[in-house]
This record gives structure tokens, C-alpha cells and sequence, in this order.
């Protein structure tokens, strides 16, 4: 984190740090701060609060935050804009949003606080690295039993399916936007601010949103359609997480070379049949995937019967 020109700010039981002071008196009168999530690059910063009868989630923007890309009036636009994705695709893994206004100059949205832990929560690797005997969140999914995976697979495969019905495409999907509860067994998708309405179309290029280890060969190109065989990519690059197991080389290559590579029929853990057909969904060529995330998990059911 740069944290030159910035303050530290203290509320509750968290700390953070922000470009400029801001009266936070309307945050702490909902309720006891118990948790802050400010190392994104959104503009936005989000906090767990504690009503004494409920906890909710509540996503800011329009603050000065440090590690922000854009400008705070940016923020509150794209935070505003996410809005609607909420409202129209519902779906009983994804966090629930309650309300969102203008608040102080700034723009809230209120969730639902959804238990669990982030699949890729990359603002604590610095702490695993000097604390191995912590297993990261990512890790101890991978150790759950097989079961337990399928079954969280599944909820992506709803939640997807719902998100095409809806008339959305899904960007910027990836292991950070899932958390999962594991006292309970339960998955959520936590983050949609990014996806878009279909017909869609890569208007950033190289620089497209997306996560290098899961985006597909048309999220680095300008002007390509960015669509449902798009999300099949998406989704199988996850899974593959879920059930192949990748050297650190071979993750690095993703960056490098710009394009997911597959690990070795080897190291996948569910058999040919499965691999036959997570692979045919991450395919390069964007006619040689699955048309659809209904035809992927119709696949994907068959080749694990």
C-alpha cells in the first residue's frame, strides 16, 4: 500500500487509512464498526457493522482512498450504476442488498453481512507469508472433501444460469468475489459491480477488468464481444482451481503469457470425463466452448455420473 500523503483513521475496533479526513459520525451511529476492507482499487471501502440485533455490510464511495484507480466522483458513479445489477439478478448465493443512498457527499450501499471467509483474500499475504503455519482461506477450501466442492461448484452454476437470464454478462468474476462459510457449508458471491448488460463488448482491451489467472483470450481484446462462452471460460478457469492443482510457475505463465493455461490431466483431481470437459469450456477458440452455462453444467453433471 503507498501510504504517503495518507491518514490513519480509527473506528471502533478497525484502522485505515485514507488521502483525507472524513466525519464518519453517520457509519458509527448504525452501529459498532467491526471490520474495514479498503486495499481495492475501486474507489469504494467497505465496512461489517454491528447493529447489537443484526450485522450488515455497507460499501462506500466518494472517499478519498489510497489505493483507488479513479476519482472519488468516479467511484460513487460506478458504485450507483452496480446498483441496478443487484436489483435485477437474484439469486439466493448472492449477497443481498437491502438499500443505497447518498450520504454525506458520499453514496451506501447496504447488504446483508454474509459469513464467510474470501477464497482469495490477497490483502493478507503479506501475514501468511511471514505466518506459515496460517492456512490461507484458498487452502483450506482446496482440503475440503470433494462433496463439499461439487456442492459449491453448484451454486456457481445457479448463480451464472440466473445471471444470463437475467440479460447480464458477469466481468470481473473471480476468486475474490466468493466467500465461503466454512462452520456452515455455505458459498456466496459477494461482488457483481461489474457486470454488464447484453450485449457486451471489450471496450479497455488488454486492460479489460478481470483477474489475469481467470480471464479469457477476448477480456484482452479491444472491441471483441465479451459474452455467455465468455463466463463458461470464466467459471471453468475456477474450477479448475477448485480441482486441479497448479505450480506457482505455471499460475506465473497466466500473467506472462496473458492466457490461462490448464494444468495436466495429472493433477486434476475428478477423472478424464470431467477433464474432457472443463477443458472444452476454457478453450482459446471461443466456437470450441460451451454456448451456454446451462450446456456446461449439463456436461459437467454427466461427466462426474
Amino acid at each position: 500500500m503507498n501510504q504517503s500523503n495518507a491518514i490513519e483513521i480509527q473506528l471502533d475496533e478497525v484502522s485505515f487509512a485514507l488521502r483525507e479526513p472524513h466525519d464518519f459520525t453517520w457509519l458509527t451511529q448504525m452501529g459498532r464498526v467491526f471490520r474495514v476492507f479498503d486495499q481495492n482499487d475501486s474507489g469504494n471501502i467497505s465496512f461489517g457493522i454491528d447493529t447489537g440485533e443484526e450485522k450488515l455490510f455497507i460499501k462506500v464511495a466518494g472517499l478519498k482512498t489510497v489505493e483507488s484507480v479513479c476519482t472519488p466522483e468516479e467511484a460513487v458513479e460506478n458504485l450507483r450504476a452496480a446498483m441496478k445489477v443487484y436489483e435485477d439478478v437474484k439469486h439466493p448465493g448472492l449477497i443481498h442488498l437491502r438499500e443505497h443512498y447518498f450520504v454525506e457527499g458520499l453514496y451506501a450501499a447496504v447488504f446483508d453481512w454474509a459469513e464467510g471467509e474470501c477464497l482469495h483474500d490477497h490483502w493478507n499475504f503479506d501475514y501468511y507469508a511471514a505466518h506459515p503455519e496460517v492456512t490461507p482461506p484458498a487452502r483450506r477450501f482446496r482440503n475440503l472433501p470433494t462433496e463439499k466442492r461439487l456442492a459449491a461448484c453448484q451454486v456457481l452454476f445457479s448463480f451464472l444460469e440466473e445471471t444470463a437470464r437475467s440479460g447480464y454478462v458477469a466481468v470481473d468474476l473471480y476468486d475474490s468475489s466468493i466467500l465461503y462459510d466454512f462452520h456452515t457449508d455455505r458459498l456466496t458471491v459477494c461482488d457483481i459491480d461489474l457486470f454488464v448488460k447484453a450485449p457486451a463488448v471489450n471496450d479497455r482491451g488488454e486492460g479489460y477488468y478481470g483477474s489475469e489467472r481467470f480471464k479469457a483470450p477476448e477480456e484482452y481484446i479491444l472491441g471483441a464481444a465479451v459474452d455467455e462462452r465468455t463466463n463458461v471460460f470464466t467459471l471453468g478457469a475456477i474450477l479448475f482451481g477448485f480441482f486441479g492443482d497448479f505450480t506457482s510457475e505455471q499460475i506465473q505463465r497466466r500473467y506472462t503469457e496473458k492466457r490461462f493455461v490448464p494444468c495436466p490431466e495429472s493433477a486434476w483431481e475428478l477423472g478424464s470425463s470431467a477433464y474432457r470437459a472443463i477443458c472444452k469450456a476454457v478453450s482459446l477458440e471461443r466456437q470450441d466452448r460451451f454456448a451456454t452455462i446451462k450446456d456446461f453444467a449439463d456436461a459437467w453433471a454427466q461427466s462426474l455420473a
